[in-house]
């Protein structure tokens, strides 16, 4: 399993080969696929979002289904845009995880394509049965999925059992002999995200404020309604570029002084000068990295990190300064860590 997709463009899915063959050289062939070993001839899902594609590649272990990750490595996977030749890989997969409607416009066009090409393609909601919460005010009504809800409900470990067990039975459709497999696999990745849910609430308990601040946008809601804390964004929307508003910028400085904050988070997968600029003109020591799980970096990949590995080695250590549950030297990152550079 990789997410990596640079050689797809060039790989024939089996779908592709068989609709490119005829007669009895499809069935000599199929039958030829079906009993290899090679786990590039079982199955393959795509998936539009670094999330889905991390709990995917754990239930899907020691299975024939490969896994792959759509958004490059170093992108986010909400604001990022592909060019046109994703539909191939979309339409050649078994199976396509996405996170909903409205959430990613290039995955709603994907899907609407398949839809009208009638392709075999097997849809998985990552979304579908969770409980949003409202859209708070400090996010931009682009961001709404469902008339006026919140999309980001992964960042609650509780929420995100629900995606797990919504991949695990699509994966199941498109390999039912290994189903056993899959559920036993989901269940095992639903009992690491309750012990991290047990974590975070560690972290919140320990905490020596009420306020906390991001020079980010506010994709965390989902983390201040689970932990009952108070997470301040600087801006409201993923648009934001290196250009914060006056009035944001205004609001943040008030925050900062108000609630006497010296550390600070700032997004991995945003622009950094906001932050900077805060550590310039108020009060601030310092900022350390925070990331919705959008995306991966190059140093997270190379590590094989995942949701949890990112949750424990990124954001958790950098709430715990944020909360003052811990001092800086009492924390320590791998990468990313105090004022880090993108």
């Amino acid at each position: 399993m990789t997410n990596d997709h640079s050689s797809r463009n060039d790989r024939w899915s089996r779908r592709r080969i068989v609709s490119a063959a005829g007669g009895a050289a499809v069935a000599g062939l199929a039958g030829c696929l079906g009993d290899s070993d090679d786990d590039e001839d079982g199955p393959v899902a795509v998936a539009s979002f670094f999330t889905f594609y991390d709990f995917a590649r754990r239930i899907a272990a020691e299975t024939p289904v490969s896994v792959e990750n759509l958004v490059p490595t170093g992108m986010h996977g909400h604001g990022w845009e592909p060019d046109p030749s994703i539909q191939r890989d979309i339409t050649d997969a078994d199976a396509f995880i996405h996170v909903g409607p409205d959430f990613q416009p290039w995955a709603d066009r994907a899907i609407d394509t398949l839809q009208a090409e009638t392709q075999e393609t097997r849809l998985i909601d990552a979304r579908e049965g969770v409980e949003l919460i409202d859209l708070a005010d400090s996010l931009d009504d682009d961001e709404a999925v469902e008339g006026a809800k919140d999309p980001h409900f992964w960042l609650d470990p509780e929420l995100a059992m629900t995606s797990v067990d919504n991949i695990a039975d699509g994966l199941a459709e498109i390999a039912p002999d290994h189903e056993d497999t899959l559920t036993e696999h989901a269940a095992e990745v639903k009992s690491e995200l309750e012990a991290l849910d047990a974590e975070w609430q560690a972290v919140f308990d320990a905490a020596e404020r009420d306020v906390t601040f991001l020079a980010a946008h506010n994709a965390f809601a989902y983390v201040a309604e689970r932990y009952d804390v108070t997470i301040e964004p600087l801006v409201v929307n993923l648009a934001a570029d290196g250009d914060v508003r006056p009035a944001d910028m205004q609001r943040a400085q008030e925050t900062i002084a108000d609630n006497d904050i010296r550390h600070i988070g700032a997004a991995v997968f945003e622009p950094i000068r906001p932050a900077q600029q805060l550590l310039e003109q108020t009060d601030v020591e310092a900022y350390y990295p925070v990331t919705p799980y959008a995306g991966t970096t190059e140093s997270w990949h190379e590590r094989g990190w995942g949701y949890l590995e990112i949750a424990r080695n990124v954001n958790m250590p950098t709430f715990r300064l944020l909360a003052d549950a811990a001092s800086p030297e009492e924390v320590t990152f791998e990468d990313y860590g105090r004022n880090f550079e993108p």
